[in-house]
């Protein structure tokens, strides 16, 4: 039962994002037919063989953990397909080039867009060199080449906000803990919390939309600490990727799920309730450093 009601919470959930517009990937409307998942393989016992159903194309952003290119490589045939971080000891070889627009802002910062081969099975490869820092980042995909490499790499940069989530469950929720060692226990209580925390974004994300011209104080925090980031990479012929300022996940503050526990405990209305949230919306900061 909880299989069925967290499946509800997700689809309400999210279609109610999108009725007020927040879509963390509108810079990528390539990928509108996709359904993606973020997800660290490590807590995952053998992360990259967890059995995948799905009837439409299923996209995964996983770490390292998951690269076993031959399974994969299968899974196409099943519209599931993968972005992770090229192991430093993969073993490929060079196939060929994959051409692509290196003007479009989305491919700030490839280098190369490549087909590499493991084994008898292939792959896309993106060198990435972050503008910012100069640091060379590899990643691999099973997606077709008419997705843009810029595309590939910035999806591995969001996979870490999976993180902020970990942070919320752990820090607020205190779910540090399992409740029982019973697999349909564990399940429940991953379920609960997934829509627990679902709530906790829905009420956040939504009082951000009823004054378009605030913002909320952890997002006016980011965008200052992107724009002194943007002015120490500016002094040395640098820039911050453009992509950075676009829409993102980000922690629930702690002061939206203090609210929503009061507000449980106090019977509030859901209309003062709300106007709580929006009433901790501060004004814009002056950015002049975006490039």
């Amino acid at each position: 039962m909880t299989l069925t009601f967290e499946q509800q919470s997700y689809h309400l959930h999210s279609e109610t994002l999108l009725s007020q517009g927040i879509d963390y990937l509108k810079a990528f409307p390539e990928l509108d037919e996709y359904t993606i998942d973020a997800a660290d393989g490590h807590f995952i016992d053998h992360a990259c063989h967890t059995e995948k159903n799905s009837s439409q194309k299923h996209l995964y952003v996983y770490d390292k953990a998951v690269t076993d290119f031959v399974w994969w490589d299968r899974q196409k045939r099943h519209a599931n397909y993968m972005i992770s971080m090229l192991k430093e000891n993969s073993i490929a070889t060079l196939v060929e080039s994959i051409p692509f627009d290196s003007r479009h802002e989305i491919n700030t910062g490839v280098e190369a867009y490549s087909v590499y081969e493991n084994k008898g099975i292939k792959f896309n490869v993106v060198d990435y060199r972050d503008p910012e820092t100069g640091k060379l980042h590899r990643f691999v995909t099973t997606l077709p080449m008419t997705i843009n490499p810029g595309t590939i790499a910035m999806l591995y940069f969001k996979r870490w906000t999976i993180e902020k989530t970990f942070n919320n469950t752990k820090s607020n929720f205190k779910e540090t803990k399992a409740w029982s060692s019973n697999t349909r226990s564990l399940e429940n209580q991953m379920r609960l919390t997934a829509m627990s925390y679902n709530l906790m974004r829905l009420f956040e994300e939504i009082s951000k939309t009823q004054q378009p011209e605030l913002i909320h104080p952890s997002d006016k925090k980011y965008s200052e600490a992107l724009e002194i980031r943007q002015q120490q990479a500016q002094k040395r012929d640098r820039f911050v990727n453009p992509l950075f300022f676009q829409a993102r996940i980000s922690r629930i503050s702690s002061y939206t799920i203090r609210a929503v526990q009061n507000a449980i405990i106090t019977g509030m209305s859901l209309q003062c309730f709300m106007s709580s949230l929006v009433a901790r919306l501060v004004s814009r900061p002056q950015l002049i450093g975006e490039h």
